[in-house]
């Protein structure tokens, strides 16, 4: 790894920053790139455990959709098939009266 004097990176600096504003082409160095794709692959794998999580609810709350439109369980049996809470039970019960 080569280390420029500090007194030598500011100025530095400024000469990548003017090259990069000439050439309307951004420098990004390795360690940038490498923290760039790392930061872009922890995205996407948030972004598709958070997906997960959506899909499963809206099934869980589809089968109570269901269960509800049979009519023959109560809420608590509902809560338990699902495992969506009473509360929200109440509520897909009260959108479906609508």
């Amino acid at each position: 790894m080569i280390q420029l004097p500090k007194g030598l990176e500011p100025e530095f600096l400024q000469a990548v920053y003017a090259i990069e504003e000439e050439k309307k082409m951004p420098y990004i160095n390795t360690a940038e790139r490498l923290g760039l794709e790392k930061g872009l692959e922890k995205g996407r794998q948030e972004g598709l455990q958070e997906g997960r999580q959506e899909g499963q609810l809206e099934a869980r709350q589809a089968t109570a959709r269901n269960l509800i439109k049979l009519g023959v369980l109560s809420d608590e049996q509902i809560v338990e098939a699902t495992g969506l809470t009473v509360a929200e039970v109440q509520e897909l019960r009260v959108d479906d009266r609508h």
